[in-house]
């Protein structure tokens, strides 16, 4: 009799899911290097089964279903995002595929598109807040200066011809299956070198979230998640009618 609670429910659990995910798209639609992620949603495999049988308990199958639907992952779309000039000496783009390296100061590395980067109190290279980026090498870019000439490679260069470091540009594997960590961070494993990037400098990338797409997403979930409120709220009153109209029919 309450079966339809359970597809009711899990309507508005995945609906209200997917509604966080879009919020978080559209929240950091002008984060530099930010990738969209997408949802999906699947039902649990084999949960319920029919069978009928006889006194010898032999059975035989006749269907099964299941009344749930739940999440099943979130990819993150690792298209590139556009290019945007600005004319600061400190801030990278990267043209294909890779990842900046920036290691936090508890050796954490974490990666990511955005190159909007500044100079710390030593001279080194690093993300604001975050840590400090890292070269070919895997370790910290000492510049001191901001007075650069950077190549499409990433090498740096004083701007008096004294070479400084090269940032190092990884590639991970499994980018779509990769989760933020915050901002336009995420954590990877297995990194390697990408012998020869494609470095915008004076860049930034863009965020590749679809505004239009992303809007469009929320008003259907919102409207779904709406109907399934609305059409719980008349299950439930059917129910109780039910109950009370066989109470008295007993």
């Amino acid at each position: 009799m309450y079966k339809g609670f359970y597809n009711l429910t899990s309507g508005m659990m995945t609906h209200q899911s997917h509604l966080s995910v879009v919020g978080n798209n559209l929240v950091n639609i002008s984060t530099t290097g930010f990738k969209e992620s997408r949802y999906t949603a699947t039902t649990f495999d084999d949960v319920m089964y029919s069978r009928v049988g006889n006194v010898e308990k032999e059975y035989t199958e006749i269907g099964r279903q299941s009344y749930i639907r739940a999440n099943s992952e979130i990819t993150v779309i690792q298209d590139q995002g556009i290019p945007e000039p600005t004319d600061i000496p400190l801030d990278f783009a990267i043209m294909g595929d890779g990842f900046f390296a920036v290691q936090r100061e508890d050796g954490e590395i974490i990666y990511t598109r955005a190159g909007s980067f500044s100079l710390d109190d030593e001279g080194y290279l690093c993300f604001p807040g975050v840590g400090r980026v890292l070269d070919a090498e895997g370790n910290p870019i000492v510049l001191g200066t901001d007075k650069l000439d950077v190549d499409v490679l990433g090498n740096i260069s004083q701007a008096d011809g004294g070479f400084l470091g090269r940032l190092g540009v990884y590639a991970l594997e499994d980018v779509e299956m990769l989760e933020h960590t915050e901002q336009s961070f995420f954590a990877g494993e297995n990194a390697t070198l990408v012998e020869a990037p494609q470095i915008l400098w004076k860049h930034l990338e863009r965020s590749n979230v679809d505004m239009i797409r992303q809007m469009t997403e929320m008003l259907n979930c919102q409207r779904a998640l709406q109907s399934c409120a609305t059409v719980t709220k008349m299950y439930d009153e059917v129910m109780g009618h039910a109950a009370s109209d066989v109470g008295r029919m007993g």
